[in-house]
This record gives C-alpha cells, sequence and structure tokens, in this order.
C-alpha cells in the first residue's frame, strides 16, 4: 500500500483509514523542523528553571507541586539503579502509571489509526516532543506492531490518557502487544521487530498520552462503515418498496423542494436512482393479486401447478360502488393484495425524512471529525517564537484542547441516529412478513398449506432483539461527566465510552439491514412471481378462466354476471398486454447478488447459514457495489 505522509496539516479520514488497514506511514521533512524547533524551545525553558505544566510541575491535582534537579529521598525502590533524572522520571511514570484500561483490547485496525492520529497531531510541532520519538512511533507502527490497548478506561479528558499510554508504554518496552498475531511483552515485540527503546525527555510522556486519539480513531471507523451503511439502508428499502408494489411520488424532487433539508433530498434522490425501470412500483392497485393457498386445483396449467401458492382478487359488486364511480372509472373493480389508498404507511412514505436526518447527523460528526484530525489536543501548548510574547506564559499556555466535548456530543448523535435507521428498517421487515400489513403477501414470507411452517418469522424476532438493544445503549455518555483526579479534572466528556459504542453500534446496524434485504429478496420474489403468474394466466385463457381466481363474482345467470365478465375481460387483457413485471434496476442487480450466495426458500430450511451469508453480503458491500454498478 502507497505510504500516507502525516504533516500535523493534511490528513482526512480516508487516509486514516487506509492506515488503520495496513498502509505505512511517513513523517513530512519540512514539518519535522517545526518539531525540532518546539523540543529546542522547551529544553531552553527547562535550563532556565521555569514552571512549566508538566515538565516541572506533577500532573493534574499534584500541578501545584514543583520539582527539584534531585530526588528527596535517594535509594527508593526501582529508583537506585537508574540514571534518569526526575523530570524523566516524571514523563515515565506518567506512561506506566496510566496504563490501567481494562476489557478486551481493541483491533489492530483501530490501534494503528490511534498511532496514526496521535503522530500527526504531534507533527504540528506545538507539543514539544522530539523528532526521534515521532519516528520511533512511526516505526512501530510501519513495523506492524500493534499494542494491546484494552478498550475502557479513558474518561476523555485529560483526553484518552489511559489507552493512549497502553499505546506509549510499548515504545517504552513495556506493557504487551501484538507482533505477527501473537501477543508478547511490549520489549520483545520491539526486539524482533530490530528497534530499540525509547527514553523520554520533558513533556513527552504527557504528549503521548493526553490527546483524542481513542475516540477520535473510532470515530473515524465508525463513520467509514456507515456512509456505506447508509447507502445499504435505502438499497434494502428500495427493494422493500418494489416488493411491496409501493408508491413512489412521495419522493419526486419537487415535493422535497419544499423542505430541502440536505439529507432529505439526497436519499429522495437515491430512491428515485434504485427504483428506476420498476415496473412494480406504482403498479396500478387491480393489477396486484393476493396470496392465496395452494391446493391441487389451483391451476390447470402444468407449469403454473408448480407454483408454490394460489392467487386471487375480489370483485367489487356494482352495489358498493355508489359514491366511487369516479374511482372505479380509474380502477378496476378489483381488490388483491395492493390496498386501495392514495399512501403508504410511514416507514416506507418517510423514507427520505428519517434516512435523510441520519444522514444529516452523520454530515455533523464528519465536521467535527475533519477538524479534529488537524487539530492540537494535548497541554500545555507551545508557541516558541510567538510575535509580542513576554513572559513564558505567553509562549506555553494551558488550555483544554483534550477535552473531547466536541467529539463526544458528535458521536451522542450518532449513536441516538444508529437505533433510529435500525428501527425504521425493523419496522419494514415486519411489515413484510405480517399478512395484515404485507398487502397480499403469504404470511411469514411462505406458502404453508400444511400448517407445518415458520418461514420468516423468527427473523423478525432477531431484527426486534438488535433494535431494542441498540436502543437501550443510545443513551448519550457525554451528559454523564464524573469528576476525577481529586476534582482538577471536574469536568469529563466521556467521549471515548461515545466513540466506542458507536463503532459497536453500527455492526448491530449491519445486522439488522442485511436482515431486512435477506426478507425483502424473499418478498419480492413472491411479488414479483404472483403478478408475473396473473399475467401468464391472462396470456393463456379467457374471462371464465380468470375468472375462476375472482372471489365475489355473481353466478350464471344472475343479472351482473354479463357485467362481471366485460370486467374480468379489461382486467384480463390489461395484466395480457402488459410487459413482465420487474423491479428496479438496481433492485434487480442487488437481488440477484443476493440470489448468487442465498437461494429463494419455497420450503422450511436451516436459516442460520443464509443469515451469516447476507450478514456477509453487507459488510462485503457486495450488495451494494451490485447495485451501484448497474447504474453506471
Amino acid at each position: 500500500m502507497k505510504p500516507i505522509t502525516l504533516d500535523g496539516r493534511s490528513l482526512n479520514r480516508a487516509q486514516v483509514a487506509e492506515i488503520a488497514h495496513g498502509a505505512p506511514v511517513t513523517l513530512d521533512a519540512g514539518q519535522m523542523q517545526a518539531v525540532q524547533r518546539a523540543a529546542d524551545f522547551l529544553a531552553d525553558q527547562v535550563k532556565k528553571q521555569e514552571p512549566i505544566y508538566g515538565v516541572s510541575t506533577g500532573f493534574g491535582s499534584n500541578a501545584d507541586k514543583l520539582l527539584g534537579s534531585r530526588r528527596v529521598r535517594h535509594g527508593m525502590p526501582g529508583a537506585a539503579d537508574t540514571d534518569e533524572t526526575v523530570l524523566e522520571e516524571l514523563q515515565r511514570n506518567l506512561i506506566v502509571t496510566h496504563a490501567v484500561c481494562v476489557g478486551e483490547p481493541f483491533g489492530p485496525d483501530v490501534v494503528r489509526a490511534m498511532l496514526a492520529i496521535r503522530i500527526n497531531t504531534l507533527m504540528m510541532g506545538h507539543s514539544g516532543i522530539r523528532p526521534q520519538v515521532l519516528e520511533a512511533l512511526a516505526a512501530m507502527l510501519n513495523a506492524g506492531i500493534v499494542p494491546v490497548v484494552p478498550r475502557k478506561g479513558s474518561v476523555g479528558a485529560s483526553g484518552d490518557l489511559a489507552p493512549l499510554s497502553h499505546l506509549a508504554i510499548v515504545l517504552l518496552g513495556g506493557g504487551e502487544a501484538f507482533y505477527d498475531g501473537e501477543r508478547i511483552p511490549g520489549a520483545e515485540a520491539l526486539a524482533r521487530a530490530g528497534l530499540e527503546p525509547v527514553t523520554l525527555s520533558h513533556k513527552e510522556g504527557l504528549a503521548l498520552n493526553n490527546g483524542t486519539a481513542q475516540m477520535l480513531a473510532t470515530a473515524v471507523l465508525a463513520i467509514e462503515k456507515l456512509e456505506d451503511l447508509l447507502d445499504t439502508a435505502d438499497l434494502a428499502a428500495a427493494m422493500t418498496l418494489d416488493a411491496f408494489a409501493g408508491r413512489l411520488r412521495a419522493f419526486d424532487p419537487h415535493v422535497h423542494a419544499l423542505r430541502p433539508h440536505p439529507g432529505q433530498v439526497h436519499v429522495a434522490h437515491q430512491l428515485r436512482r434504485l427504483l428506476s425501470g420498476s415496473t412494480l412500483s406504482d403498479i396500478a392497485y387491480h393489477l396486484v393479486p393476493r396470496f392465496r393457498s395452494w391446493l391441487p386445483e389451483s391451476w390447470t396449467d402444468p407449469e403454473q401447478q408448480a407454483l408454490g401458492f394460489d392467487i386471487g382478487w375480489d370483485w367489487v359488486p356494482l352495489t358498493q360502488r355508489h359514491g366511487r364511480e369516479r374511482f372505479y372509472q380509474r380502477f378496476r373493480p378489483f381488490r388483491g393484495g395492493k390496498k386501495h389508498q392514495p399512501q403508504d404507511s410511514y416507514s416506507l412514505r418517510c423514507i427520505p425524512q428519517v434516512h435523510g436526518a441520519v444522514r444529516d447527523a452523520l454530515e455533523q460528526a464528519k465536521r467535527v471529525v475533519d477538524i479534529e484530525l488537524n487539530a492540537v489536543t494535548d497541554n500545555p501548548l507551545l508557541f516558541p517564537g510567538l510575535e509580542g510574547a513576554r513572559e513564558i506564559e505567553d509562549q506555553v499556555v494551558s488550555a483544554g484542547h483534550f477535552h473531547g466535548m466536541p467529539l463526544a456530543l458528535a458521536m451522542s448523535y450518532l449513536k441516538a441516529a444508529i437505533p433510529v435507521l435500525a428501527s425504521i428498517s425493523e419496522r419494514r421487515l415486519n411489515k413484510l412478513v405480517d399478512p395484515a400489513t404485507n398487502d397480499g403477501l403469504p404470511a411469514f414470507l411462505i406458502g404453508n398449506e400444511d400448517g407445518t411452517e415458520s418461514g420468516f418469522m423468527i427473523v423478525q424476532y432477531t431484527a426486534a432483539a438488535l433494535v431494542n438493544d441498540l436502543c437501550s445503549r443510545a443513551h448519550p455518555a457525554s451528559v454523564y461527566s464524573i469528576p476525577t483526579s481529586a476534582n482538577a479534572e471536574d469536568h469529563v466528556s466521556m467521549g471515548a465510552n461515545e466513540g466506542r459504542h458507536v463503532l459497536e453500534m453500527v455492526e448491530d446496524l449491519a445486522h439488522v439491514l442485511a436482515l431486512e434485504l435477506y426478507t425483502a429478496a424473499q418478498a419480492l420474489d413472491y411479488r414479483r412471481d404472483m403478478i408475473n403468474a396473473a399475467r401468464a394466466l391472462a396470456r393463456a385463457s379467457d374471462a371464465e378462466g380468470l375468472a375462476a381466481k375472482v372471489q365475489g363474482a355473481p353466478l350464471p345467470g344472475h343479472a351482473d354476471r354479463a357485467p362481471f365478465l366485460e370486467e374480468v375481460e379489461g382486467l384480463r387483457r390489461e395484466l395480457a398486454e402488459s410487459a413482465e413485471f420487474e423491479p428496479g434496476i438496481a433492485v434487480r442487480a442487488a437481488w440477484a447478488a443476493l440470489r448468487e450466495a442465498i437461494p429463494f426458500m419455497p420450503r422450511d430450511r436451516a436459516m442460520d447459514g443464509d443469515v451469516a451469508t447476507a450478514v456477509q453480503l453487507v459488510r462485503s458491500g457486495k450488495l451494494l457495489t451490485a447495485a451501484r454498478h448497474s447504474l453506471l
């Protein structure tokens, strides 16, 4: 993979993702001069014995303790055999005492992203770290050493102290790391890679662990996955719309021009593209038959006899049309699967409003993350050579850039948005399997003529469980600060928890969308096959043949029999003259890609493998890629 150059100014989300997935890094030579300048400036101030937080003072609530040039007590355990100064000991102790996270370690992608982000922010030259330490960090990253960073332990201010200490401790020859897939001591990982441990100088421990790299890394990787999942959600919704033979006018551009939220307008446009070429959506009510259970006498044609369903309509008698004459001039008087109503339910009609609002939440998160990627987030900040500076306090400023609240609130917004997207997906799935709401499809999308089959019933249970879990985890951690460091750090962001939650929740969102696509494909098969079976029957029979599929027909000899047959003939002619009914071009491509891996389910079978395959198809982006290519 092509190396990514880190200069502290131009890192973007796509580059972080590349590094996370294995790309090496290089350090911008020109910017390293600014790094050296800040390190030299700091060393000069130390020689002058200026009091500088985290350099010649303790940390946190120990900030009022000024460090001397030698230890108060000699021969302390662990200090007797070392030549390090008090200032060096301060930096080493900061790392080794702060590496206290717990839980399962982050995956290599998150840790590599953290390393890249930390190096990049230090490249801006306002932290006082020496160039050789950044070179050592880059060498560790490029050598494939992945420090073991347990997932839990950061409160998001002062930055991600604990997890970043797990990163830095390996650089010092401590902690643990993964190398060539093996979990080994940090010192051994360095030795195997031919690298030497680093001894930290002034402020370098603080520069390494005082920042927002964990929450930012998880946010970047979550956003990377969410961008494709939002497109996948639109695709799943489009497939469900075709399976419902839904109504598309709610997505017209002039409609959304009246409420032009960017995400909403985008989703409406996407749905129109995905459903272009569909002859199922916006189909006339009367052309859509409803499912009836298969019986031996359902079909006389041998080819149709092999179908796993029967179809039918109800005829609207002449006596029931009073006041509705205008409607029955436009539409034939047959009630099939598609309800006689001008609008779909919210989970179909309001897709642009709901999916679009989630997109807008993602755009806000991207805006915050893009700023943070090239921001200095440690403390204190160094401004060597600042024009007009008179005192050291003008050039060494203690501020709060480590505070993760900008990221925390952006991630809180996404945490609220993810269950919304999963919830509307589950509601569409539920409509597909419920015979009271699925517009004439079979109950649970299975023939079940013998009463032995459950079909897709429990797929909805799984989706419901996932949505409930997502909703339970959506509570914003950022609103619940717990003070730390003896109340010196009395308001924290909890942004690390937010970023970790979002990254984990994205996985379950993918599962829900996979379940919708799996179910929608089954429903689409039934819908298309039922309408096309009606079309084939219309082509092969006369009005009397099609009339056998109509309930409520007047008996032979009844006064209404002749007008009934005339109306059936009109329905027969319209079906016979229609082209084969198909979903939209992009929906058809995604359906075909899914069907290559998961066949239609005509009878109950073990579904665990189907579900796992559907999840993998979403994770790999195969269905999305097929849909996109079909539109080129």
